[in-house]
């Protein structure tokens, strides 16, 4: 379902690497901020699917704008309040939930699968994967799951559902620890070991500990049917004609723990404050969570470059020499994006109910603008 796209996710990032730099002076350019308005309205006519874009630079919101309707049929337009689904960023919520049990003692990232799942086929297999290695998709776990052959159940299997599958593994693609491999089941896993610790279903851990503590007013979790009240919906275009592609389209959908948090962009910025502000995580284990994860036994041709959810870009690789915190989203028409700055306290998130299709283009253009207008320090 929530499949990770190399091509999104890095236009994403080179989009996020527009306001890095910038001059971060309380006088602001209009003419850019008109020009950047320009370039997203060039992908999102008013009348059709669009989004909502924040950039924050510490508490201060440098640019908010919302584009296009959230509804075609109501034509209810979308503002900074306009609840997405938020697709794979919702991952960073359930790892979150997981440290929070940690640092209460409940658990550890040490704990092998066979702690909390008993009925896995293969015992040696269930004992060598620790927690730590599905928050860091370096478990080596094979998603075997048969999606496209069993679309009429995969399009209500929730959490337990979507993971079962795993437990029947045979052998592993590497050994745990020794590569990484993105894996959106794994993430259903870790909701389930939430539940079992909590005795008490993971969205409403969740909401209790981090939403509720984060003032996340706007925000909500598929829990079986998607919350379908003052939420967005996606669309695809498709021989011409926009075509809703969200819940009751889109296989493991209803699968949460991998891409069940719908949110705004607002309630985004106070997330990332509370993470920030040490809300419900301590500094350490914030520190943790966002340093890239490096097992003993790493094998892999590529370095890693993630932590626990949270990819990494360390500034020795940043275009901008600077510390890079991020994840994207993409489930049927929602896109998502979610970038952080921690040197900079710079924070850029957009939230879409429709793909775009120039990225390449508005980036390159954005990038010169802010260039020609000395937005990028020197």
């Amino acid at each position: 379902m929530l499949l990770f796209k190399h091509t999104y996710f890095w236009l994403c990032l080179f989009f996020s690497l527009l306001f890095i730099s910038c001059n971060t002076s309380n006088k602001y350019n209009n003419d850019i901020k008109s020009k950047l308005d320009n370039l997203l309205k060039s992908e999102i006519q008013s009348s059709e699917p669009g989004g909502s874009v924040l950039l924050k630079k510490g508490e201060e919101i440098i640019y908010l704008k919302n584009f296009g309707l959230a509804d075609l049929k109501t034509k209810e337009k979308i503002t900074e309040h306009t609840v997405f689904n938020t697709g794979s960023i919702s991952k960073t919520f359930v790892s979150n939930g997981i440290l929070i049990l940690k640092e209460r003692g409940l658990l550890s990232l040490d704990d092998s699968l066979s702690k909390y799942f008993k009925d896995f086929k293969n015992k040696e297999i269930a004992n060598k994967i620790q927690i730590k290695h599905l928050l860091s998709h370096s478990s080596g776990l094979p998603d075997n799951r048969k999606v496209d052959e069993n679309i009429e159940f995969y399009l209500t299997a929730k959490d337990t559902e979507n993971f079962a599958p795993l437990k029947l593994a045979d052998s592993l693609n590497f050994q745990p620890g020794e590569k990484y491999e993105y894996s959106n089941p794994a993430f259903n896993g870790l909701a389930l070991i939430i539940e079992q610790v909590t005795k008490e279903k993971w969205q409403k851990f969740i909401i209790e500990n981090i939403l509720t503590p984060s003032k996340m007013s706007d925000s909500k979790i598929t829990d079986g049917a998607y919350p379908q009240n003052n939420v967005a919906h996606a669309y695809k275009l498709i021989d011409g004609h926009y075509i809703e592609n969200d819940y009751g389209e889109v296989p493991t959908f209803a699968a949460s723990g991998n891409s069940g948090i719908w949110s705004s962009v607002m309630d985004l910025a106070n997330y990332e404050h509370s993470i920030k502000e040490g809300k419900f995580l301590s500094k350490k284990s914030l520190k943790d969570s966002r340093s890239i994860f490096k097992p003993k036994n790493w094998k892999d041709t590529i370095d890693p470059n993630i932590g626990y959810s949270w990819f990494i870009t360390p500034n020795t690789k940043s275009r901008y020499k600077l510390n890079i915190i991020y994840h994207t989203g993409e489930v049927g028409g929602f896109h998502s994006f979610y970038f952080y700055f921690p040197s900079k306290d710079v924070l850029f998130v957009g939230l879409f109910n429709k793909p775009l299709k120039k990225y390449a283009e508005i980036i390159n253009k954005a990038l010169d603008l802010c260039n020609d207008h000395n937005w990028f320090d020197k």
